[in-house]
């Protein structure tokens, strides 16, 4: 018999075979304490640092699939990328990188998952003196004059001072990204209006919600969800960077969407997980809230 309480059930299910690339959607999807299997499992690297689509915003416009599957042994095997044009480039191409510099504009590798004790890899580089560091975290989270920055939570800063992600993994800061409708809905009723799509907030996972109403995963923020075989620990909720409003590979840029983030929802959607216990998790399944 359940402990749970039904709250919805999983709508869609993501990955994303390249950190800043558009992902693929999936029906089913292997989850462990490393996220799910395959997800940012590449990462574009310039100049000795990995990049992501802040540095490289033409990453926004192109899309990857994996052509191999991935599993929890082999988070990084070979895929395509559609490009702005809409033709598909192979990553096993002797050509690949070549021409995806050409499209990106700038010279990069594109480099699978290193070992988390490879630390030179992930390693940030020490901050330019010569730059205005708080301009620049306002660029970041795309802040205007008077707009508060916002409160980051239980973000491990710590980590991401010295480091581009958590060594060992291309996430931003935890292994599994959840969203639900409701809060989707309630970005959208705040002014974010039709701009409001999943795919600009890039999750693993997107609850049906149903009727509920709010943003579910603040007010579920330090608890526990079931999805099919998995049970998550919701560690924060995600903070937004100013990534969801730029033009992206199937919308344009929108100032509405990032607006309605900084003044109704304090830029927290959505929420960052750990991994408690690892199984799979198919589209259908219901999502159960344990505690």
């Amino acid at each position: 018999m359940s402990d749970g309480k039904f709250v919805g059930e999983v709508s869609q299910l993501w990955r994303y075979p390249v950190k800043s690339m558009g992902g693929e959607q999936i029906e089913s999807a292997g989850i462990d304490q490393n996220g799910v299997a395959g997800d940012r499992g590449w990462v574009i690297r310039e100049g000795g640092e990995n990049r992501t689509a802040r540095q490289v915003p033409r990453l926004l416009q192109c899309a990857a699939r994996y052509v191999e599957t991935p599993s929890a042994e082999r988070r990084s095997p070979q895929f395509e990328v559609t490009l702005p044009d809409d033709a598909t480039l192979a990553s096993s191409a002797d050509d690949f990188e070549q021409r995806l510099s050409t499209v990106l504009g700038r010279e990069i590798a594109v480099l699978p998952l290193h070992p988390a004790e490879d630390l030179d890899h992930y390693r940030r580089p020490p901050a330019d003196p010569n730059v205005d560091q708080m301009a620049s975290m306002r660029e970041v989270f795309g802040l205007e004059e008077g707009d508060p920055f916002p409160d980051l939570g239980d973000i491990p800063l710590d980590v991401l001072a010295q480091f581009t992600s958590p060594p060992g993994t291309y996430f931003d800061a935890f292994p599994i990204h959840i969203m639900t409708t409701a809060s989707l809905d309630t970005l959208a009723a705040a002014g974010g209006g039709d701009d409001v799509d999943v795919r600009r907030f890039r999750p693993n996972v997107l609850i049906d919600t149903g009727e509920a109403e709010g943003l579910l995963e603040v007010e579920w923020n330090g608890r526990r969800l079931r999805m099919g075989e998995v049970v998550i620990e919701l560690k924060t909720t995600t903070v937004r960077c100013s990534i969801p409003a730029h033009a992206q590979r199937n919308f344009g840029s929108s100032r509405a969407v990032g607006r309605a983030l900084i003044e109704q929802t304090k830029q927290h959607l959505g929420s960052y997980c750990h991994v408690l216990e690892s199984g799979s998790v198919n589209v259908g399944d219901a999502v159960e809230l344990l505690d």
